[in-house]
């Protein structure tokens, strides 16, 4: 297993990363980028094992629900962005494994050598799945730019030369391999976008454009949340890259695209409920604290705004639970969560989020935005009007405005307004989790139930 200094120093490997600009030599080195860097060290330290042969324990397949269950929550509760990209990354490979498998054994022989790689190896994995797309209303083949979806456009005897662009890939730069995907199911004459494949970071035609709602000034303590747990993101561009067919795992067999696609979108989901269960309840947490902190706790109107949260929030973790308690079994024992309750969840998570928002901001008031700086409380001169305009009975005046500044800076500034898009978009739209709710939904049985509470039968 790898240290956190051991990750620092494998990521000054030559890779071609920029940000606002600027090409990066060093993101240890950047005063921007070095703070993901850090939350990714810190997570190689927490699980840091020396034993000789011993692996990460966030990152193997689980078999068995209780397994699963402990694997997500641990996920979500103690490690970081990159840990759980490299898991989602890996689960994918192995839930579509027994559906390629049946046709190209060859494939699955190869998803499970890297997967041993990984884990052997404790590298990072990120999830390459959207592609530019040009215009939405025409297909891979009948874009005028072919290479908006990324493509194969030369094979080799010993590999291929993938062209194109992934966006919106959460710590692209950080990793040590990009996990390409198809985005949707390809059509006959899309073959050669049917690609599945394994990309180091660092390998020649890469380039990572960074973006981050992570602050820019010197002033971190204004950004209490933003300014610790930002992962940026990136704008992955592979200009005539070489994959050796070892980290191939899918080239032109276009039946099997929608398969990786779906399996990615089904873990990326679950993460993503998972996240959002939790989120809620800080949501929660903070309206309930900067109410009593106002003295608006026993007003009706503040209680039942933080009700409906409380109902948010608790819907979203039930429908995580049901999840993970309905989950399947693959033929070798590893078990994924329902499609059904997954993206159900995700799907309610992701569509009321703004109106907790709202909520959160109605309770708070205009000081959410408008308090007072930290640096302020430290001036000789303002700080004791300050801390006494800013205090309310029985509430620090200091403690008060660095809760107004949580506030803002996880749900008011920038970092708030990514995660007002990325809950909607990231494993897919809200379209996308309402085709999959409807696939997977029993309306035959819900048919047969409303034919029989009318006294009619199907015939």
């Amino acid at each position: 297993m790898k240290t956190g200094d051991q990750y620092r120093q494998s990521i000054v490997d030559g890779r071609s990363v920029y940000f606002e600009g600027e090409a990066i030599k060093d993101l240890n080195e950047h005063k921007v980028m070095n703070m993901a860097v850090d939350e990714i060290a810190k997570a190689y330290d927490r699980f840091y094992d020396p034993t000789p042969g011993a692996q990460n324990p966030l990152l193997g397949a689980p078999k068995g629900l209780e397994a699963l269950r402990d694997r997500v929550y641990k996920l979500s509760e103690s490690a970081d962005v990159l840990t759980t990209t490299t898991y989602q990354s890996l689960a994918t490979l192995t839930s579509a494994a027994p559906k390629v498998g049946e046709t190209r054994p060859e494939y699955v022989e190869r998803m499970y050598a890297f997967q041993d790689f990984v884990l052997k190896e404790d590298v990072r994995l990120t999830e390459c799945i959207t592609d530019a797309k040009g215009s939405r209303s025409s297909s891979p083949s009948k874009q005028i730019d072919k290479d908006v979806y990324v493509r194969v456009v030369e094979r080799k005897s010993d590999g291929i030369i993938i062209q194109g662009a992934k966006l919106h890939i959460t710590g692209a730069a950080f990793g040590h391999f990009l996990m390409v995907m198809p985005t949707k199911n390809m059509k006959d004459g899309e073959e050669d976008y049917a690609v599945a494949c394994a990309v180091p970071v660092n390998a020649p035609g890469v380039k990572i454009i960074n973006t981050t709602p992570a602050p820019r000034g010197d002033e971190i303590r204004h950004f209490p949340v933003s300014g610790r747990h930002v992962m940026p993101d990136g704008f992955v561009i592979l200009d005539h890259v070489f994959v050796p067919y070892e980290h191939v795992f899918l080239d032109g067999e276009g039946a099997y695209a929608a398969t990786f696609a779906h399996s990615l979108g089904l873990w990326e989901r679950l993460g993503g409920t998972a996240f959002m269960a939790d989120q809620a309840d800080v949501l929660v947490g903070l309206a309930q604290l900067i109410a009593e902190a106002n003295g608006t706790a026993g007003i009706a109107h503040v209680k039942e705004k933080i009700s409906e949260m409380i109902i948010h929030a608790t819907l979203i973790r039930g429908c995580l639970e049901a999840a993970l308690a309905h989950s399947k079994e693959t033929p070798d024992g590893f078990v994924f969560p329902d499609e059904l309750y997954t993206n159900a969840a995700k799907y309610h998570g992701a569509a009321n989020f703004n109106l907790m928002v709202r909520h959160l901001h109605d309770i708070g008031g205009g000081a959410i935005v408008t308090a007072p700086s930290i640096a302020d409380l430290e001036n000789s001169d303002i700080a004791p009007y300050v801390k006494k305009y800013m205090s309310t009975d029985g509430q620090n005046g200091e403690w008060r405005t660095r809760l107004f500044h949580g506030i803002r800076d996880l749900t008011a500034d920038s970092y708030g307004g990514w995660h007002l898009v990325t809950n909607l978009q990231s494993g897919g739209g809200l379209y996308a989790q309402r085709l999959v709710t409807r696939k997977h939904y029993p309306m035959d049985h819900a048919k047969q139930l409303a034919l029989k509470e009318i006294g009619l039968n199907a015939d």
